[in-house]
């Protein structure tokens, strides 16, 4: 039978252009004759065909055994008719009958069309799935085609992508023709073929844009060693230098921070700080509070943990809108952070020095015990509540002095210093 010789040619091209391996559809297409055959003498019959890649010509054999009394027609030939094909055939040996196959020259070209149709699909897949699976990672950019289910499908070129809700900025919004810039998140593989997941909420995707505008960062002379996000809202990033002439934060910035705006434009006016990475983990910490200032840092490292003190006009500031600023912070540098600001720090430490076991002996010894009685009578438990009275106060006190008061105010100002200052 033959193959019309502009499949042949079908068969190049389509190896040619995309990448379909000529063998593949000739094996395809030897496959689906057999079937069809089957179809004909029977689903029990041993068949395979053969397609001439050089003359388009096929053959379908079927293969039966030699038998001298034939109980399975499909299967089994006698010895009689099978020494007709083979004289030196014996029972038992297998014989390969041609069938003849001008009955399946329409069967052939119709199977050659569904070959090629599925092939090329499937070719087409495979193709989108190695092209952009081996760029998962990467920026890509594309134009919003449509929206699904409040995904955004975005046209690629090649392929469509989908941008999920999750993905998105919430407060961005797009219409069918804008172009977009996203994140590959994903490629997946399901019955409809391949899936390319966009995202523009990913941590990644920011760092990636950096590796875009900065060229130390892509050449990795500037590293951005850590990063958090809130999509949307504000953004922080710790960066470190392998160059010593290199400034990490300067290089970010750019020349009148023409770099970070670059990428800030693109996140739709997402706020960014940019804080050199540093071992030292009190000063990390303070730098990544920016554009707060920090007064102090106490430090536990048991559970990883820092309290930072900060000028009380500086707290909502080191807290940020919603506490996204600390947020933020603890997520960079990996420290729980606790803010207080310096009065807050001050009175618990009042709070503490009056509810603590043996302050109170601390605080009146070496004070006639009368004394002490007196002033326990007159409301002076704690040393806070010495702290609050005047001079002139505590001087009403029965038997209690000046010496005794300036004794008392010393003894409460020492514990209540902060060793590190």
């Amino acid at each position: 039978m033959q193959v019309n010789q502009e499949l042949l040619m079908i068969f190049a091209q389509l190896e040619r252009e995309k990448g379909i391996d000529q063998n593949a559809l000739v094996e395809a297409i030897e496959t689906a004759l057999v079937t069809a055959a089957r179809k004909v003498y029977g689903s029990g019959t041993e068949m395979f065909a053969r397609l001439d890649r050089q003359t388009g010509q096929i053959e379908i054999y079927q293969r039966k055994e030699v038998s001298i009394q034939v109980k399975e027609p499909s299967m089994e030939i006698s010895l009689l008719e099978a020494r007709q094909l083979d004289p030196e055939v014996m029972p038992g040996d297998e014989v390969e009958i041609e069938i003849d196959a001008n009955e399946f020259g329409r069967i052939a070209a119709q199977t050659a069309k569904q070959v090629i149709v599925q092939k090329l699909r499937e070719a087409e897949r495979e193709m989108i799935y190695n092209a952009y699976s081996d760029r998962v990672g990467e920026i890509i950019n594309g134009i919003v085609h449509g929206f699904s289910r409040g995904a955004i499908i975005v046209d690629l070129g090649k392929t469509e992508a989908e941008l999920p809700p999750k993905e998105q900025v919430p407060r961005e919004r797009y219409k069918q023709g804008d172009r977009i810039k996203a994140y590959i998140l994903e490629v997946k593989q399901n019955a409809k073929g391949p899936q390319v997941v966009l995202s523009r909420t990913n941590l990644n995707f920011l760092t990636s844009l950096f590796d875009l505008e900065v060229p130390e960062v892509a050449e990795k002379i500037v590293e951005i060693r850590s990063a958090a996000r809130e999509p949307g809202g504000r953004s922080k990033i710790a960066v470190v230098s392998h160059d010593s002439n290199v400034d990490p934060v300067g290089a970010c910035v750019g020349v009148k921070g023409s770099r970070v705006q670059a990428v800030v434009n693109e996140l739709r006016g997402e706020r960014i700080d940019i804080i050199p990475w540093l071992v030292d983990p009190a000063l990390f910490v303070s730098n990544a509070l920016s554009p707060a200032q920090v007064t102090r840092v106490i430090i536990n490292e048991a559970d990883q943990s820092m309290e930072v003190i900060v000028a009380d006009e500086e707290l909502s500031l080191a807290i940020g809108k919603n506490g996204q600023n600390v947020r933020l912070a603890a997520r960079l540098t990996n420290w729980n952070i606790t803010i207080k600001s310096e009065s807050q720090a001050e009175e618990e430490k009042f709070e503490e020095k009056s509810a603590g076991e043996g302050d109170e002996d601390d605080l009146f010894a070496g004070i006639p015990g009368k004394v002490v009685q007196a002033l326990q009578e007159a409301g002076y438990h704690t040393a806070r509540a010495i702290t609050e009275a005047s001079d002139s106060d505590l001087l009403k006190v029965s038997g209690l002095g000046p010496k005794t008061v300036e004794k008392l105010r010393d003894r409460i100002v020492e514990p209540s210093r902060d060793k590190g200052e």
